[in-house]
């Protein structure tokens, strides 16, 4: 996995949890549900960059 993909992944996941953090204390589900989603997307990316790094090897 490249530097860059990680680095990605991880601001993904960080907006994410600051979106969902700013829906809950905003009462705004649809913001707090983009920051799960969010998360939940830099997540699966960066399983998938696990996965292409064991083939890799």
């Amino acid at each position: 996995m490249g530097i860059d993909d990680k680095i990605n992944n991880a601001s993904e996941q960080a907006t994410g949890k600051v979106k969902e953090g700013v829906g809950r204390a905003t009462d705004d589900e649809r913001l707090e549900a983009e920051g799960r989603q969010d998360q939940a997307s830099g997540h699966l990316k960066q399983a998938g960059e696990k996965i292409k790094d064991m083939f890799r090897s």
